[in-house]
């Protein structure tokens, strides 16, 4: 059974930086996506990033293209989330996933708060 637990938000001002983890135990990935996905309330979840387990290539959404950075330790099984000029508006509960090659988003963390101050 996989296992996803994020670690890392907190409550910044704008333009402050944040680096969130995911650590996956359970399971050693060798294929598939590992990705982040954030909900801010009354709003419905939203895709932000995900990366390719073996091959390292990484997409994001256009609203945080150039500010986000993700990355992978394929040995410590471990996501990152760098997130540089945060805004207001990433204000949101972050959660990492994991979709295996072909498949859907089918393993999820329980999240944690990002809270960006004005």
């Amino acid at each position: 059974q996989v296992q996803l637990v994020e670690s890392g938000g907190g409550l910044v001002q704008a333009g402050d930086s944040l680096r969130l983890s995911c650590a996956a135990s359970g399971r050693t990935f060798s294929s598939g996506l590992m990705g982040w996905f954030r909900q801010a309330p009354g709003k419905e979840r939203e895709f932000v990033a995900a990366i390719g387990w073996s091959s390292g290539s990484s997409d994001y959404a256009d609203s945080v293209k150039g500010r986000f950075t993700i990355s992978r330790d394929n040995a410590k099984n471990t996501m990152y989330l760098q997130m540089n000029s945060l805004k207001p508006e990433d204000t949101a509960v972050y959660t990492c996933s994991y979709r295996a090659a072909g498949g859907r988003w089918s393993y999820w963390g329980q999240g944690t708060q990002v809270t960006v101050s004005s």
